[in-house]
């Protein structure tokens, strides 16, 4: 590999809680090489080069205008792919995935929301930024975190690194999803011939069960035994199938460490904004994680407000428990299975994708509020209803309650954000009728 690529690339991982480390150029990590089934409580993150972030081409496919510096670029580089070898596996990928959703892999719009900052109260040099991810593949940033995990699985069987060989051979991917996430892998997967296991909660909607089933996925659904442990019996399922060789294909950071590479990509789109803030739905936590980790490579960090409802917030429990515990953040890995524990009763809410009973990626987002000084944020049921008729009364994007989760945090404490700073937003998951 050149200078140029070594100066742009990843280094490696590093995990959060013990502090492990693990070099780029070895294939299929996926967690940390201390978790196991008696402690699971581990958190690798990317290590990369401390260089200005820029776009590197005028591509319309974020991982080919950003090419060098995603972590799966890196880890085939070392492997000795070449950069014509690299963007022709983005390429070709991309051309199967659209034939299968009917579109590829694009930067999507970020533009300044002005009737809705003009509602809200907001000057005309602060104001209302808008991420529009339902113009990705599948509707959703679901699939940005998942194609890097594809590319990287690829890239391990073509160089001849996979314990099963070819194509012929290949275990299942692993999903434990109900929605835009499972979607997002089954699509990726047929698009690969890959064969994919999703594990789905008898709440699961119809049709979704129904596109899966057309993307030929292999479905099981996930009531709660009573041998069960506390947390989602998706998840329970999801960690045996691994348990028995299934792949992970998941968008939790602490199962699949390479999820966290592919949608830093959204924070490197709105980093040019510089935003005060950042209001992120959070469900597992990864799109948080993720879109800070972007933004932070551009040197100026927003505040973070992670957002989630009033029926199911576990996050915003752990971190008053991590306020009022000894050494604070610092030691708040060190005491993970007291903090982060699963929400008893899940209630109802319109914005159902983000009711996950623990937040996965809950220690990468706290670090993120404390380093940007940032809080998470409970909203009340009434403002994610009004945050979604805001959102398509008076903008052109069809999102879900879901995905305008992050305006109804904004709405929860506007109050305490001037009307002359910049607020980021991200809307993402279409909204799904019939």
């Amino acid at each position: 590999m050149t200078q140029r690529e070594v100066e742009f690339g990843v280094v490696g991982w590093k995990c959060a809680v013990c502090g492990a480390t693990v070099d780029i150029a070895e294939p299929l990590v996926f967690r940390c090489p201390n978790a196991t089934r008696a402690d699971p409580y581990h958190s690798l993150r990317i290590i990369q080069h401390d260089a200005p972030l820029r776009r590197f081409s005028d591509d319309p496919n974020p991982f080919l205008a950003y090419r060098p510096y995603f972590a799966w670029d890196t880890f085939a580089q070392t492997q000795g792919l070449g950069a014509a070898d690299r963007e022709a596996l983005v390429r070709t990928l991309d051309a199967r995935v659209a034939e299968v959703d009917g579109k590829g892999f694009v930067v999507t719009p970020f533009e300044r929301a002005d009737a809705l900052s003009d509602a809200l109260g907001f000057t005309v040099d602060g104001g209302i930024w808008i991420k529009d991810e339902t113009h990705q593949v599948t509707g959703s940033h679901k699939a940005r975190h998942l194609f890097s995990t594809l590319l990287h699985l690829l890239t391990t069987e073509r160089i001849g690194r996979a314990p099963w060989g070819g194509a012929a051979n290949r275990p299942p991917l692993a999903i434990a999803s109900c929605g835009n996430a499972a979607l997002a892998a089954a699509t990726l997967a047929a698009a690969a011939q890959w064969p994919i296991q999703v594990f789905v909660p008898t709440s699961a909607d119809p049709a979704v069960i129904a596109r899966l089933s057309e993307l030929e996925a292999t479905i099981t659904t996930c009531p709660r035994r009573a041998s069960d442990p506390p947390g989602d019996p998706c998840m329970v399922r999801f960690r045996e199938a691994v348990g028995h060789g299934a792949i992970p294909f998941s968008v939790q950071g602490p199962e699949n460490a390479w999820c966290l590479d592919g949608a830093r990509s959204i924070g490197w789109e709105m980093a040019e904004l510089h935003p005060d803030h950042l209001f992120a739905q959070v469900g597992g936590g990864a799109l948080a994680r993720c879109a800070l980790g972007g933004l932070a490579q551009s040197g100026r960090l927003p505040k973070l407000h992670a957002v989630q409802t009033e029926s199911c917030a576990p996050l915003a429990r752990a971190w008053h428990r991590v306020l009022g515990g000894v050494g604070g953040i610092e030691s708040a890995g060190i005491h993970w299975a007291e903090y982060m524990t699963p929400w008893e009763t899940p209630g109802r809410s319109a914005a159902d994708g983000i009711l996950d009973d623990q937040t996965y990626d809950w220690l990468g987002v706290a670090n993120g509020m404390a380093a940007s000084h940032g809080a998470p944020v409970v909203a009340k049921e009434s403002e994610i209803l009004r945050a979604n008729e805001l959102a398509r009364s008076l903008t052109d994007i069809d999102a879900s309650h879901t995905g305008t989760a992050g305006l109804a945090g904004l709405l929860a404490i506007r109050d305490v954000i001037s009307n002359h700073e910049r607020v980021a937003l991200i809307f993402s998951g279409i909204r799904r009728t019939g």
